[in-house]
């Protein structure tokens, strides 16, 4: 099962305690990892969180720096608990517009907890769903273009290793109802799920809730739902 977290409403929750949007952010660095953990509990064989879109440059460069700073804390703090609980990382998303000195700690972590076999845990950094379709096209030539050569094409734009599947359930936290650019094409058949609690409310409660929401849906892939059996008829026999 494949699960994929938009992890909105960090700097909504401090605003509203009349906070520095940087303290939401390092809570919810905290719900990053309860929720991971839950998740490798759940037996969850692939969970991706938007850490980052490419759309946030855009945001005050205080908190750009912030949220790299707090990237680069995570990466370097939860690598050896990876390794201990069987957790393969993978950062997806551009690469060339982050600081040389931060892809190479990306690397490593790769490389450190590349035998977890428990979770696949995707961090999504500088991700856009758009822009890595585009790239994807265009490596993809015309007499090629099925869709596990798109998939695969898809996957190596976006520094997606090892391949996962398709995303099956989607979470996003904080109140909104869309997709914000993530993961377009991985999202085709998943079954969404919107919670109102930001991001840094958002517990083991709250996930396991919306993996019983998933539970309760029915999966038809653009088919029919499958129909009961038809009750026998019994003949009656005239005595």
């Amino acid at each position: 099962m494949h699960v994929a977290i938009i992890m909105d409403g960090n700097g909504r929750w401090a605003e509203r305690r009349g906070l520095n949007r940087t303290l939401g952010h390092q809570v919810g660095a905290r719900t990053v990892r309860r929720i991971v953990e839950a998740a490798a509990r759940s037996g969850i064989e692939v969970l991706t969180l938007y850490a980052f879109s490419s759309d946030n440059w855009s945001r005050p460069s205080t908190e750009v720096a912030s949220l790299m700073r707090l990237f680069r804390r995570y990466l370097q703090s939860e690598v050896a608990r990876c390794v201990e609980n069987g957790i393969r990382l993978n950062v997806i998303g551009r690469r060339d517009r982050l600081d040389p000195d931060l892809v190479r700690i990306i690397e490593q972590a790769e490389r450190v907890t590349a035998e977890g076999a428990r979770l696949t845990l995707r961090l999504a950094v500088d991700y856009s769903a758009r822009d890595a379709i585009v790239s994807a096209a265009a490596l993809t030539p015309v007499g090629h273009r099925s869709r596990d050569e798109f998939a695969k094409n898809l996957a190596a734009v976006t520094h997606s290793s090892p391949a996962v599947s398709l995303v099956d359930l989607l979470i996003r936290t904080g109140g909104e109802r869309r997709l914000s650019d993530f993961l377009l094409w991985e999202c085709a058949y998943a079954e969404l799920v919107f919670v109102d609690q930001y991001w840094p409310d958002f517990d083991e409660a709250a996930f396991a809730a919306a993996l019983r929401e998933f539970e309760r849906r029915e999966r038809r892939y653009g088919s029919v739902a499958a129909s009961p059996p038809a009750p026998q008829v019994v003949p009656l026999v005239n005595r």
